[in-house]
């Protein structure tokens, strides 16, 4: 958890880094790439880069067999300028941030002076190592599938790969390495492949987003339809009511009594309608957040180790609930986690996580709110990183501590 915690419920709250002002932002899936999303896309990256490093063994292999020390040298050092060139635009690229669900696609004129520096490095391997150079555009096929979208992706390969059979061949004089140019189209079509798994899942964890804020958004504008309901026409006939006493206590006090009476009716009718409409939003318990729990942990692919229903103590069910909510909002919204545990006896709930932990930010107002509520009933609440990693919540009451809060 490298973010701070956020108020809400599970699956509700604003993730850094991306923000939901108004319904039409919403709708119209203007999103900004949390930072969560930014460091998942980028080791994803690096990962890409590194597997495809293992290709530069064979031809530093080769380059260390030539008999003349300036060519052995030379071919050495450009070699290595190409990894470094290559690891280095994927540093540069994955460093830029993007917006929308789609996958990051860095302008073309900052992918194309990136590639044309590796088609330079190719060809300058090629001078001492001819037809054997070929083997590096593979990492030229790797890089267009990664950054390129397909329209432009796929008659950059074809020229890269009709690039890589010309160069030997004008170079050298050698037959185009036609093993080496179906490596090329294989490399990119399962890197492209790859891609396009990553960003379909990219944005199916985008519109899932959408669909919770929208379903936020939509409570939010019931609320405040039915406050307003409530509210405003009692408001309206208690403040006529209110004014008309204070014109009858001096010439009919019996009647400004009767007006006052009524208005003590409209205000504890307003109240008790207020109450009736965010009571579904206070309604917690611990069987009913274990089953939202379950859900969420679900939904975000965290596999969960939960108490089963028989086994929930009746004792502190809310504050548990509440505990357990903030808890798995935290773990699906910032942890990162795969695993999740929820252990519950009868003066104790701990809520753990394989995640990364809190970050240097420390706990946010959810966490410090859920602490007042525990303390509020004698409890003590502990929140802190675990030794093996991830994070801990445990939500500790003494034997006689008595009751729930309301």
């Amino acid at each position: 958890m490298s973010t701070p915690v956020r108020d809400g419920h599970p699956m509700v709250g604003e993730p850094r880094g991306r923000r939901i002002s108004s319904w039409p932002a919403v709708a119209s899936g203007t999103v900004v790439e949390s930072r969560e999303s930014i460091a998942r896309r980028r080791r994803v990256g690096w990962i890409f880069a590194a597997v495809w490093s293992v290709y530069l063994i064979p031809p530093l292999q080769r380059a260390c067999a030539l008999d003349n020390a300036v060519s052995r040298v030379y071919t050495l050092a450009v070699i290595v300028a190409f990894g470094l060139t290559y690891i280095g635009s994927y540093w540069f690229l994955l460093r830029m941030p993007t917006t929308g669900p789609a996958w990051p696609s860095p302008p073309s004129r900052t992918i194309f002076p990136l590639l044309g520096v590796q088609l330079a490095l190719l060809a300058a391997v090629a001078v001492t190592l001819h037809g054997e150079a070929v083997g590096l555009a593979i990492y030229l096929a790797s890089f267009i599938a990664f950054t390129l979208p397909v329209r432009q992706a796929i008659p950059t390969l074809l020229g890269v790969m009709l690039v890589a059979a010309v160069v030997p061949q004008a170079i050298a004089g050698s037959e185009p390495d036609y093993a080496t140019l179906q490596s090329m189209a294989m490399a990119a079509f399962a890197v492209g492949g790859i891609r396009q798994l990553i960003q379909r899942n990219q944005q199916l964890n985008v519109a899932r987003q959408q669909l919770t804020d929208l379903a936020i958004a939509e409570e939010r504008l019931r609320v405040g339809r039915d406050v307003h309901d409530i509210l405003g026409h009692s408001l309206t006939v208690i403040t006529v009511k209110t004014e008309l006493a204070q014109r009858l206590l001096e010439i009919d006090p019996a009647r400004a009594k009767q007006e006052l009476a009524d208005v003590e009716r409209l205000v504890r009718e307003a109240l008790a309608g207020v109450r009736s409409t965010v009571g579904g939003l206070r309604e917690v318990s611990l069987a009913g957040e274990l089953v939202n729990a379950r859900t969420a942990l679900r939904a975000a692919e965290i596999e969960a180790e939960l108490p089963e229903s028989e086994e929930l103590p009746a004792r502190h069910s809310v504050v548990f609930g509440w505990v357990l909510r903030e808890a798995v909002t935290n773990i699906v919204r910032h942890s990162g986690a795969r695993h999740a545990t929820v252990r519950v006896t009868p003066t104790s709930i701990e809520v753990s996580d394989d995640g990364s932990g809190f970050g240097e930010m420390g706990f946010g107002s959810g966490l410090s709110g859920l602490s007042e509520r525990v303390r509020a009933i004698g409890g003590t609440l502990t929140v802190a990183n675990r030794p093996e990693g991830g994070s801990r919540v445990l939500a500790s009451f003494p034997a006689a501590s008595m009751g729930d809060p309301k």
